[in-house]
């Protein structure tokens, strides 16, 4: 029997490098200054001990390796456990507000594995001119991510030909190579990263979140979360209810998503992101096909065509089926790029590998020099395997499923993880949040998403004892501050004073 292994959410990665928004523009008018903010509360949780000089800690403020902002070292314990026991050090960075600060806004981008270090340094980016004047944007390095005691599993070049490996396998062999592969990848995790690897998971990510909070000397979380980032944050406000404020998740992964449910999901949101992209070349005379089907079936094609013979590309790479799919999967995420991905993808057809192995790169944030910025790929199923549990053993019982319900994605993704043969046992369970307490929370769903369907965002919003929900009727990957005036100006309002849109719901066009 082929042994079960599916993909862990790695699609999200991607998320990373297109949430730097497209513009942002100041919405409230009248400035309007936050109101019912709280400070100070530097307690630890109830029934915990042993956690309080991680809780009183002063965070000393420094330059930064980004060239703009305030960086500081919060100390946490590895093992919350046992807090006298090793501890690391979490990277964070802070924008001071450009008028008076009010509290700190602390941001994620998703992953899990990518940098909040790196996106709050974009601050002036990433929020609209208005949030800016009143609250410190602060991101911090997850641990295991990036600047936070990273995760590390293979060299550079390792990295190269696991990406590079065929995401589709479809025989004997095939299946052999990449369980051969998948098995090199936890094993190097493990003599690499240590007893580390087995404390990265996203509940411990939270409670992290927690001393940060307590350092900024913040008596509630105000919060951004984005695509991951909504997993952790809903989380946060499951483990902390009386601490979470005024929280955003925008682009939802709900944590009850078992492992099968998030990847068929997944599927499903790139089918629709696919054909969306393909409409849209059809519609402005595409050199791929007449037709959606036709442009669709012409991208299929060229697929199973690199699958046997991979082309010439750039970088010390070649274009291979892996090394497409990840570039196609990254142009999906933001319509700004369907036209690079449509122009790739006829440069590919003419023979030229190198426009769609550069989206490939970008993707995995690796440059031309063969060297990777992040560790994002690795970070990523470290967390993803800690946190869903492998269910069953049929793979191709998934694959059926996953093709079923997204002919397009849904080999690709249900075909590969390393997660069936991770070292170290997943240490959560997938489970409904309710979050009772918080402060109402507000939930954000674009209804086109690639990675993060729309249904996601509604599931998540109807499990939450208090939350409002911002639907965003368009394409591309999360919503706030991505040329959307409507959604805006709901998540600045809700930051400044705390209110949902009326009656809990609201809808807003492109």
């Amino acid at each position: 029997m082929i042994r079960r292994t599916h993909r862990p959410l790695r699609v999200l990665a991607a998320a990373v490098a297109l949430l730097l928004p497209l513009s942002g523009c100041s919405l409230l008018e009248p400035d309007i200054a936050p109101t019912g903010l709280s400070t100070g509360d530097k307690r630890p949780p109830e029934g915990t001990t042993g956690l309080e000089p991680f809780y009183e800690q002063a965070l000393q403020w420094g330059d930064c390796d980004t060239g703009s902002g305030e960086c500081a070292k919060l100390t946490v314990p590895v093992d919350y456990d046992d807090p006298g026991g090793t501890t690391i050090e979490i990277a964070v960075l802070r924008m001071p507000a450009k008028k008076q600060a009010a509290g700190s806004l602390v941001v994620n981008p998703g992953g899990p594995g990518g940098s909040g270090v790196d996106y709050a340094a974009a601050a002036d980016n990433i929020v609209s001119p208005q949030i800016r004047r009143y609250f410190d944007v602060v991101g911090f390095d997850p641990r295991g991510v990036g600047r936070s005691a990273p995760i590390d599993c293979l060299s550079d070049s390792d990295l190269d030909a696991y990406l590079a490996k065929d995401p589709t396998p479809d025989t004997t062999e095939e299946w052999a190579t990449d369980n051969a592969q998948q098995k090199s990848f936890g094993q190097g995790c493990k003599a690499k990263s240590g007893d580390l690897l087995g404390h990265v998971s996203t509940a411990e990510a939270a409670r992290d979140m927690d001393v940060l909070r307590a350092a900024l000397g913040d008596g509630k979380l105000t919060y951004l979360g984005k695509s991951y980032g909504t997993y952790l944050g809903a989380t946060y406000a499951d483990l902390f209810p009386d601490r979470a404020g005024r929280l955003v998740l925008d682009g939802v992964m709900p944590p009850d998503l078992s492992a099968e449910e998030s990847v068929i999901g997944q599927a499903t949101g790139f089918d629709t992101a696919t054909k969306a992209w393909a409409r849209s070349c059809v519609d402005n005379d595409c050199p791929l096909g007449n037709s959606v089907d036709e442009v669709v079936g012409n991208v299929q094609d060229q697929l199973v065509q690199l699958d046997q013979n991979p082309l010439p590309a750039s970088a010390g790479i070649e274009l291979t089926e892996g090394w497409a799919t990840y570039g196609i999967a990254q142009a999906l995420y933001d319509q700004g790029m369907w036209s690079q991905l449509t122009d790739a993808l006829v440069s590919a057809q003419d023979g030229d590998g190198s426009p769609l192995a550069q989206l490939g790169r970008a993707y995995a944030g690796r440059d031309a020099n063969g060297r990777y910025a992040t560790n994002l790929l690795e970070a990523l199923p470290a967390v993803n395997c800690l946190d869903r549990p492998e269910e069953g053993d049929d793979q191709q019982a998934l694959i059926d499923k996953a093709v079923a319900a997204a002919p397009i994605w849904g080999r690709a993704l249900a075909s590969e993880s390393p997660c069936p043969q991770w070292p170290i046992d997943a240490t959560n369970t997938p489970h409904k949040i309710a979050a009772k307490g918080a402060d109402p929370i507000l939930v954000v769903g674009t209804t086109r998403d690639p990675a993060t369907p729309y249904e996601w965002a509604v599931r998540l919003h109807e499990q939450l004892a208090d939350s409002a929900l911002v639907t965003h009727e368009g394409d591309g990957h999360t919503a706030y501050m991505r040329q959307n005036d409507c959604v805006d100006k709901a998540v600045d309002q809700y930051w400044l004073t705390g209110k949902t849109p009326e009656g809990g719901e609201l809808t807003c066009s492109e």
